[in-house]
């Protein structure tokens, strides 16, 4: 075979293919996976598995697909189908239809649960909602959890947004209590989720993680020397990673468009209403807090979805130096900021339906930055910023569970 990866990173997969598959050895496996689950020859985790199972090494006895799907066949909120997978004869549950989460029957016959599913490092991402739900599942029914680890396309530095989820506000979007940004893997992620019992009724899965060999945390996915596959229809780039926690949240208002539909997905904030576009980018350019980013004008027509075939003008971003660029998660606030300066009449916030309202303030797991910004004459204030930061307490916490 030679060697696998050219770059420096081997995924869990692939340390799990080098071991001769040790973890599962002898066991009725059970698989959640999606596109992304490759090595680094771009060869499926499920094909890799069942090649495997046929030499009789371990049963891969289920497929279990999260939103998307195992095999990526459905769009972004579409419920997934059960069935069986095409290629491999193997028996597929959806984890995002009548359920998300694996009932009792769907884990009949299964020792242990496979989790190969590339995050992307923002929490309102609804992969590790569903790693979550595997680990709680597994947990009640006395299966084993193995997740192959995967790099976070952020890196492992990087910590935005407070971890605490409001009452109220929890919601499959944010469905557990750790920052916006997080900077961890999903094997990390998965640590901490089962060490802080933050799975439902504090259950406690019996887990192993197969760690990466090569990765260090202030890699960033161009670091990896991996492929990437489009984690969903509008994450087609690593660097679409970057953008989605920089505008996802308006995006969720439906009042400004952030690229979804056009051809930058979450790389763009535009209205039709924006008059002076070149205006709002220099006064974006000149605020000390976005270093790190530049804005350039924009118009462009959305070729389906919000504001299809509708002129929208505002700014493309850049992300020029990630290193520096310390505040992705209030992007959308100083846009709207400044926006307000220039068109006071203008209420991005205010003029959203009560639905995608109460979905923006899920999304951030608080109605407190947006009342704050409100309050404050759409200003970001030392408040907002104190507010969003993650707690020494979570940071310290979190020291625990890092392999790397």
């Amino acid at each position: 075979m030679g060697s696998i990866a050219a770059g420096p990173v081997k995924t869990g997969l692939e340390a799990l293919r080098s071991s001769g598959f040790e973890a599962l050895r002898g066991k009725r496996v059970g698989l959640v996976t999606n596109p992304t689950g490759v090595d680094a020859r771009l060869v499926s985790t499920v094909d890799i598995l069942d090649s495997a199972a046929r030499t009789g090494t371990f049963k891969l006895a289920a497929l279990y697909g999260p939103e998307h799907g195992v095999r990526g066949n459905a769009a972004a909120g579409e419920k997934v189908a059960s069935g069986s997978d095409p290629r491999t004869g193997v028996r597929v549950f959806s984890l995002y239809g009548a359920t998300r989460k694996p009932t009792p029957q769907m884990l009949e016959g299964i020792d242990v649960l496979v989790f190969d599913i590339q995050d992307i490092g923002t929490r309102s991402y609804t992969y590790i909602s569903t790693l979550g739900r595997v680990m709680e599942a597994a947990a009640e029914n006395g299966v084993a959890v193995v997740v192959l680890d995967r790099p976070n396309p952020l890196g492992g530095l990087r910590v935005e947004g407070c971890e605490k989820i409001a009452p109220g506000f929890a919601s499959f979007v944010s469905a557990y209590s750790v920052p916006y940004v997080h900077g961890m893997t999903v094997g990390e992620l998965a640590r901490l989720l089962n060490g802080e019992r933050m799975l439902g009724k504090g259950v406690q899965c019996d887990l192993q993680v197969i760690p990466m060999e090569g990765w260090r945390r202030e890699m960033v996915w161009s670091d990896c020397g991996l492929p990437w596959v489009p984690s969903s229809p509008h994450i087609p780039t690593p660097e679409s990673a970057f953008y989605y926690p920089a505008t996802g949240t308006a995006g969720e208002l439906g009042t400004l468009n952030i690229g979804v539909g056009y051809t930058l997905p979450f790389q763009t904030l535009a209205a039709p209403w924006i008059k002076d576009a070149e205006k709002l980018a220099e006064r974006l350019n000149a605020l000390p807090e976005l270093k790190g980013f530049r804005f350039r004008p924009i118009h462009y027509k959305p070729f389906y979805g919000s504001g299809k075939d509708v002129e929208q003008h505002g700014v493309q971003i850049y992300l020029t130096d990630p290193s520096t660029a310390s505040l992705l998660t209030l992007v959308p606030f100083y846009a709207m900021q400044e926006l307000a300066g220039l068109y006071p009449a203008q209420k991005p916030l205010e003029a959203a339906a009560a639905s995608r309202i109460s979905m923006f303030d899920k999304v951030l797991g608080t109605d407190r930055m947006r009342r704050l910004f409100i309050g404050a004459g759409y200003q970001v204030t030392p408040e907002m910023k104190a507010l969003w930061r993650p707690s020494e307490a979570f940071l310290a916490g979190r020291r625990r569970y890092l392999l790397y």
